[in-house]
């Protein structure tokens, strides 16, 4: 489709409100609020998922249904504010947690809140500004040939307006709902979180935790991608764990301290888990995103070539039309040079001005990629981690030649891998939200200042986030996985020290392999092997209750009725149970955890405990049900 004979839904001589006090103050209440839960879910799960479709939703939900306004570009603005913060938190969580684990092994101090916004920051502005001059090459000139599938979903959605109250009270429940049962769960603990069960003689487990958020996981993502994270669970805990006790029970193998079967009398699987499984899940997830990089070469390739050709036919940058309208290249380019200073100036991330400018050259080149790559194959196929460890291997590398080594190269690594993971992650989604405004007919102009609005907002919350999250239970925990994080540190330290348990790692390694060579897509099979076993089933639930409506017998209007209304409470549960886990980190700082819990009053016997657990996670699933297979939209419309 040629880009002259498209007619957006607002036409471009038509003007309504769009960049309004009430777009910006909802628009960085979401940022924060899907940032933060975003940042939670991702430091447990190692994956976070969309908010541009639920800040959508409830958006329209209060701009339509209670201040009773009919503003679809005010809407529009809000899901692009909000979307930045789950984007941000991403790609922070992915490798700033790294810094916290360092410290907390005294080698070096824990870093400032002002330092990681500063960090977050600069790569969020540069994702944004880096897009800008690309809006016309991709989103208008390529507009029939990249399809953008979240943001024309999100057009869509917002286009379907009409059902905007409804939806909105299903994604509002989903939250509500989410935070009691969390509650229940893990603040007032009147049941265990977590089901698990072995066989005599046998040292694998299985098992399910009861986690709503967990569970919708599975649902959003479906079971394809959940299934190939069971099956790397399945691997590691009924596969590998009895293997190692089994043939290891007298050894003392590095890391572990003690002999392998004492640690397991002692602490069961999850202790050889701690010690030895989550190196070969990071040789998998390592393996992964290289692989992942690679297949996507040519790819990449392709796309920046077509993005620099497609730029030099004009950058619309103050187009006489309102649709037409970037903010002004000459504010651009002065911004990405001061920025570009900054990354040289600012002491914690510690490289010289050419340094600085190898990481902007960096970043230009993958948020490019990751802008056309969106485009082809939506979000959450982009291999933002597998850029990320390309460019922390490449800096490490680097600054260990340049002899920065130790704590300050090691911190110095992590903040440009930082950089440029929030750079890829921001510029994905600002092409996406883009995207969006150009089917509606907003004004660019004003979307890349609500982008900028909302990385500045999420920039200030994930610091404190990060360190109510630390304090709260600390990275690397049972509670707090962080996968990718733990896999970044890996890196750097192979890199720097060289004294990981090399290995353990090519185990990873090549068990990655033999799953691409099969086939199977390696990333969540990755995070699957590295992530424990229950928590991966719970995953798998979700993603068979999304199965089981996917093969109802109903019309297929109806069908896919079911399916998004079963999206948007799985993301209303995602946003309720983030944000009382982050009530509960403060609970646990301020030592109210211990007051509220009330597992040692019920004392329930192990077989009780099982069963509540099992009735409660049967609960949340009925919810998921009630709001989208039995929901009835005809009833709720009158």
């Amino acid at each position: 489709m040629n880009e002259k004979e498209f007619k957006p839904y607002i036409p471009a001589e038509k003007v309504t409100p769009e960049l309004t006090v009430t777009s910006i103050i909802m628009g960085i209440i979401l940022a924060v609020v899907f940032g933060a839960a975003n940042a939670y879910l991702g430091l447990r799960v190692g994956m976070t998922v969309s908010a541009s479709i639920p800040a959508a939703v409830i958006s329209m939900g209060v701009i339509r249904v209670i201040m009773r306004k009919n503003s679809i570009l005010e809407s529009n603005v809000v899901q692009t504010i909000g979307s930045a913060g789950e984007s941000l938190a991403a790609g922070a969580i992915f490798t700033l947690p790294a810094l916290f684990l360092w410290a907390a092994e005294g080698k070096m101090d824990k870093p400032g809140i002002v330092e990681i916004t500063i960090i977050a920051l600069l790569g969020g502005l540069l994702g944004v500004f880096f897009m800008v001059p690309l809006r016309n090459a991709l989103i208008v000139k390529e507009h029939g040939t990249l399809p953008y599938p979240e943001g024309t979903a999100c057009a869509e959605v917002l286009l379907a307006g009409e059902e905007g109250g409804a939806n909105a009270s299903t994604v509002f429940a989903g939250l509500g709902i989410a935070a009691g049962f969390k509650f229940l769960i893990d603040g007032l603990k009147v049941v265990p979180s977590e089901v698990s069960f072995r066989v005599k003689g046998f040292a694998g487990e299985i098992g399910t935790q009861i986690y709503p958020a967990v569970m919708s996981v599975g649902y959003i993502c479906g079971p394809r991608i959940s299934s190939y994270m069971f099956a790397g669970g399945v691997i590691s805990w009924l596969v590998l764990i009895p293997a190692i006790v089994l043939f290891g029970a007298d050894m003392v193998l590095y890391p572990g301290t003690a002999p392998i079967g004492e640690m397991f009398a002692a602490g069961g699987a999850g202790a050889i888990w701690g010690s030895y499984i989550r190196y070969i899940g990071a040789g998998a997830l390592a393996a992964g995103g290289i692989i992942s990089l690679i297949k996507s070469l040519p790819l990449i390739v392709r796309t920046f070539r077509d993005a620099m050709k497609s730029m030099k036919g004009g950058i619309g940058s103050a187009g006489s039309e309102r649709t037409a309208q970037d903010l002004s290249m000459k504010f651009i380019l002065f911004a990405i040079l001061v920025l570009t200073l900054l990354v040289w100036l600012v002491p914690s991330i510690p490289v010289t001005l050419l340094g600085a400018i190898i990481v902007v050259i960096f970043g230009f080149f993958f948020a490019t990629v990751s802008s056309r790559m969106v485009g082809l194959v939506g979000s959450s196929n982009n291999p933002v981690s597998g850029m990320a460890i390309a460019t922390l291997l490449f800096a490490t590398i680097i600054l260990k030649v340049t002899g920065d080594v130790g704590a300050h190269g090691m911190q110095g690594a992590i903040a440009i891998g930082s950089i440029i993971c929030i750079v890829a992650a921001i510029a994905g989604d600002t092409s996406q939200d883009l995207k969006t405004g150009y089917l509606l007919g907003a004004t660019p102009k004003k979307q890349q200042i609500g982008e900028v609005l909302g990385v500045v907002a999420s920039a200030f919350a994930i610091g404190g986030v990060l360190y109510l999250l630390d304090a709260a239970w600390g990275f690397g925990s049972e509670q707090l996985g962080a996968p990718q994080a733990m896999l970044m540190k890996m890196i750097i330290e192979g890199v720097m020290e060289g004294n990981l348990p090399w290995a353990l790692v090519f185990i990873g390694v090549f068990l990655a392999i033999v799953i691409e060579i099969l086939g199977i897509p390696v990333l969540p099979f990755a995070i699957g092997v590295y992530l424990p076993v229950q928590l991966n089933a719970c995953i798998m639930v979700g993603g068979l209750v999304r199965l089981a409506f996917e093969k109802i017998n109903k019309e297929k209007k109806e069908k896919e009725r079911i399916i998004n209304d079963g999206i948007l409470y799985c993301s209303g549960m995602i946003a309720g149970e983030g944000l009382v886990g982050i009530l509960l980190a403060l609970f646990a700082i301020g030592g109210i955890d211990k007051a509220i819990d009330l597992s040692g009053m019920l004392n329930l016997s192990p077989v009780v405990a099982k069963v509540g657990s099992l009735v409660v996670f049967g609960l949340i699933i009925l919810t998921v049900l009630k709001f989208s297979l039995w929901r009835n939209p005809k009833k709720e419309s009158k």
